[in-house]
């Protein structure tokens, strides 16, 4: 079973092109995907895409950033065969796409030329990202739905006479028809772990973190005051925004949602000016990187169970901040359960972001002004322009059922845990 990666590639637009990469991008999202521009759907192990264009913008200290591509992915180890994947099957969409963009190689590209540029093009640095369930993998996904459906097709069986049955029996039954069809065989078998040699990179890092910080300590112990000091002073000097959102952007986003069960939400903001701001949400994120890693990896970030995936990444020299996820339900529920049950976190992160609403001690006040916390992300969001689902019909808790099911079909249970058991159906 392979871990989860992200996937970022950003290249800036040439001059002039950009209304025309927009027009590409619209035409791809009106056709649907996957398409035979971007097959994502042939591609091993993509949970998650989407393409789209950060506009030109100014960062705190006034100095303009051209807009840029940007191509984000959730994917199943290893990364390399994803860039061979994009670099192959999905050529023609990547000339197509980034063919708008500064330095990309002209037309025909060999695919290892491909494979060159969007390496150059990947940020691998400064990206903090969660994962629902570590090492659940799209194969097993999918398998995990095709058993269901397939266990759920039998019990709809009215002539197999259910009635009467116990639950232990219901599920012999179950059992008998999974190991007769050879194409649920995997069902007996436990999902396989990630590399041993990943694994093994994770407890060191689980380790050595703490480890290091606790070296530190003699050092960082007398600095916290003086840092406590320094952020009451920049939050009293802070100056909430008082943008409201744009109505036709908000119409423009919500005409892109709720065509499956999960949705995009993709924003930039920029840091506060300063190094104290800097340094502060690098170490933040270090924090929360720490913690999505080796706490929150098992189906919930901190009671938030519609997440699927997300990652904060700085960019520009860490100037500017992106936040990407894919996230079940409606945005105003999301961001509901974001502030009701994660407030702080927001606080913690995104408090370091130019005009966000004022807060005390980096982590009070802030998201709990719900409208004003609203209007700051809905400034900030983007238009996701093109995004894949390689499962939209699921759910989270979809998921995690079918992991259960699953994980429950065979070995020995009581007639309570069978009938436990017979509700995940």
């Amino acid at each position: 079973m392979p871990h989860q990666l992200a996937v970022t590639i950003r290249a800036f637009v040439q001059p002039g092109l950009l209304a025309d990469l927009e027009d590409v991008l619209a035409d791809i999202a009106k056709r649907g995907v996957p398409n035979d521009t971007l097959p994502f759907d042939a591609l091993l192990g993509v949970h998650f895409a989407r393409l789209f264009v950060l506009p030109e913008a100014e960062d705190a200290g006034g100095e303009t950033i051209r807009p840029s591509l940007v191509y984000m992915a959730e994917v199943d180890a290893p990364v390399d065969r994803h860039f061979a994947e994009l670099a192959e099957a999905v050529g023609g969409g990547v000339d197509l796409l980034f063919g708008h963009c500064v330095d990309y190689p002209p037309t025909p590209v060999m695919p290892a030329l491909r494979v060159t540029w969007l390496r150059e093009h990947a940020l691998t640095g400064g990206t903090t990202y969660y994962v629902n369930t570590v090492g659940r993998g799209l194969t097993q996904i999918r398998q995990e739905a095709q058993l269901r459906e397939a266990i759920e097709g039998l019990l709809d069986q009215a002539g197999e006479g259910w009635v009467g049955r116990s639950a232990l029996e219901v599920r012999a039954r179950i059992q008998q028809f999974v190991s007769g069809r050879p194409d649920l065989v995997w069902a007996s078998l436990e999902p396989d772990e990630p590399s041993l040699r990943w694994r093994s990179m994770e407890t060191v890092h689980a380790v050595a973190v703490p480890l290091v910080g606790l070296a530190l300590s003699p050092i960082l112990v007398p600095i916290l005051p003086v840092w406590a000091g320094l952020l009451r002073w920049h939050e009293r000097c802070d100056v909430p925004g008082r943008q409201r959102p744009d109505p036709a952007r908000l119409l423009e986003v919500a005409e892109r949602e709720d065509f499956a069960a999960q949705n995009p939400f993709t924003a930039v903001g920029v840091i506060k000016p300063g190094l104290f701001r800097r340094v502060t949400a690098s170490t933040v994120l270090t924090l929360v990187d720490y913690g999505l890693r080796h706490i929150f990896n098992h189906g919930s970030l901190t009671g938030v169970k519609t997440i699927h995936f997300a990652r904060w990444v700085f960019i520009d020299e860490h100037r500017r901040l992106v936040f990407a996820s894919n996230y079940d339900g409606s945005l105003e529920s999301y961001m509901g359960d974001f502030i009701d049950l994660v407030g702080w976190g927001l606080n913690a992160v995104f408090s370091n972001g130019a005009g966000y609403p004022r807060t005390r001690w980096l982590v009070l006040d802030g998201a709990r002004d719900e409208q004003a916390f609203k209007n700051y992300l809905h400034c900030r969001q983007l238009v996701t322009q093109v995004w894949y689902s390689a499962y939209p019909s699921l759910t989270g808790e979809n998921i995690n059922t079918d992991a259960r099911l699953r994980q429950g079909l065979f070995g020995r249970m009581t007639e309570a845990e069978a009938q436990t058991w017979l509700a995940l159906l």
